[in-house]
């Protein structure tokens, strides 16, 4: 197997370039619509003589503004029906206006029956409007997250942290307006919209928006400079070229290698996982278990971090799948797994462009295939499948089914291995591959109670089941407590971890090893 070299580096402008098309699709937006804006959004800071550090944070603000927006998507979901149509959205009218608020009223319940739409639609009224109220604010927050995990610059984080910020003072948190908000939010919030007007009507109507919200959400200086040079601004965007010329304009060349490239896939995949809470730290859990198996299988030391590197970005096109699929109590229908078999493309398509992450994508890309031609995106034959696919292939499998999912509680260690070898009898999964998996897996214990941030035990396991998208009632039936108790300890557990939502709590419970409640422990050599 061809493997990356013992001193593989990535520049982390290809890493974040590659979960920018992952935002297009959770957006319902064309792919490299966020390589555009950026483009647009560093023209902008030449024209207002922005210097190099300046432009750097424009930069990776351009790239990231909108990378917290899928972590609430379970709830985007249950309200509105489906997430990224809900999003799609967002550029049709100014999000302040009566206009906005009414589409999104009529998105109240899709896809569900009348009575359906109505409960929903009192549920919202009474609770609902206060919970989408406060999940811009905690997009920006999120994303500010991911952009001090990665180590960018100090203004990088913090100007993800106004990317929502107003000119007029009424964005979110809504606590910064006029030349308070940083200048990189100012000018990747402008971009994002300049790109889809300029899209859909060219620069003339990119100048209609500049007059019709300047001074209200849109910086004047900005303004002024597309109403007076939009042809030359928003030019020559989409030739082809655009990835390699977003990648040669990055202001500060910032390369990881090593430890630091395996903490900024670790980043990334746990703010996938954020997506749905049935599959929070799924990724980590896939990689651990795959490497494992991968020495089992006496793979190289530089195959197996190849290997584990897979298992980190395997589903990063979980990004352009809506929730209204990946949550889905019921059956899915024909369509809904025609979504769902996109998902391995998508990473690839996210990822193929950068020549470090290609190679990751090519083993990601056939996790799903399966050994007698019956898997997806292609239905390659056993033959075409790599051996570190199908060792991916295994260990996916495993962990998901380890793992509680809408239709079903999570399965037991003996009932995985049961199936998984149904698997390989029926001539879809690798024998050998199942057989290292298992074997890696026997070294899997359950997580220790006690918690991080002073959480006690109990603490831990509320925390557990509220990330995984769980109600006061229903943790309460799960845990034998009272609804009243479970509400205490959600409060104490909120202020413990200073943090105010689901998404925020899965994030937590992930960055600090609590999910999956299993762990990896890998045994000690003779």
């Amino acid at each position: 197997m061809a493997s990356p070299a013992e001193g593989t580096h990535v520049r982390l402008a290809e890493l974040v370039a590659a979960l920018s098309i992952g935002i297009d699709l959770g957006f319902g937006q064309p792919m490299e619509h966020v390589l555009r804006q950026c483009l647009i959004a560093l023209r902008l800071a030449e024209r207002l003589g922005l210097d190099e550090d300046e432009s750097a944070a424009v930069y990776y603000t351009s790239l990231l503004i909108n990378v917290g927006c899928h972590s609430d998507a379970h709830e985007q979901a249950k309200w509105f029906g489906d997430d990224i149509a809900m999003k799609a959205g967002k550029y049709d009218h100014d999000v302040r206006s009566i206009r906005s608020a009414l589409s999104g009223l009529r998105m109240l319940g899709a896809g569900r029956s009348p009575l359906q739409r109505l409960q929903i639609a009192i549920d919202f009224a009474l609770s609902g409007h206060r919970e989408v109220d406060t999940m811009i604010a905690d997009h920006a927050r999120l994303a500010r997250t991911l952009g001090a995990e990665l180590e960018l610059p100090p203004s990088v984080p913090d100007a993800l942290g106004s990317s929502y910020e107003r000119w007029d003072g009424r964005g979110w948190p809504g606590e910064l307006g006029g030349e308070d908000v940083p200048v990189a939010s100012r000018l990747a919030q402008a971009a994002e919209f300049f790109e889809v007007a300029n899209r859909v009507g060219g620069p003339e109507a990119a100048r209609e928006l500049a007059q019709e919200r300047r001074g209200t959400q849109f910086d004047p200086a900005v303004c002024q400079a597309v109403e007076a040079d939009a042809e030359a601004i928003l030019s020559e965007l989409d030739t082809g070229g655009t990835w390699d010329e977003v990648i040669a304009s990055e202001p500060l060349a910032i390369v990881v290698s090593g430890e630091r490239f395996d903490a900024a896939l670790l980043a990334v995949a746990n703010f996938v996982d954020l997506k749905s809470p049935y599959f929070l730290g799924h990724a980590r859990a896939v990689s651990d278990v795959a490497a494992a198996a991968g020495a089992r299988l006496d793979l190289t030391e530089p195959e197996i971090r190849t290997l584990r590197r897979a298992g980190l970005v395997h589903d990063l096109g979980r990004l352009g799948v809506s929730n209204a699929v990946l949550d889905k109590r019921g059956p899915l229908t024909g369509g809904d797994w025609e979504r769902l078999r996109l998902q391995p493309y998508l990473t690839e398509r996210m990822l193929r462009q950068s020549e470090a992450l290609a190679p990751l994508a090519a083993i990601a890309v056939q996790h799903r295939e399966r050994l007698d031609g019956s898997g997806y995106p292609h239905g390659l034959p056993g033959s075409s499948i790599s051996q570190p696919a199908r060792i991916l292939a295994a260990s996916d499998s495993y962990q998901a089914m380890r793992e509680p999912r809408p239709h079903r509680a999570a399965r037991s260690p003996e009932e995985t291995a049961t199936e998984l070898r149904a698997e390989v009898r029926a001539g879809r999964l690798d024998a050998d591959a199942v057989e290292a998996v298992l074997g890696a897996a026997g070294h899997r214990v359950p997580r220790r109670r006690e918690g991080p941030a002073g959480l006690t035990r109990r603490e831990v396991e509320v925390l557990q089941l509220l990330a995984r998208g769980l109600s006061n009632k229903d943790i309460a039936e799960r845990l034998v407590i009272s609804p009243k108790t479970v509400s205490n300890h959600v409060e104490h557990i909120y202020g413990k971890i200073d943090c105010s939502n689901r998404a925020a709590a899965g994030l937590f419970a992930m960055r600090h090893g609590l999910l999956p409640e299993e762990e990896f422990l890998a045994p000690v050599p003779a």
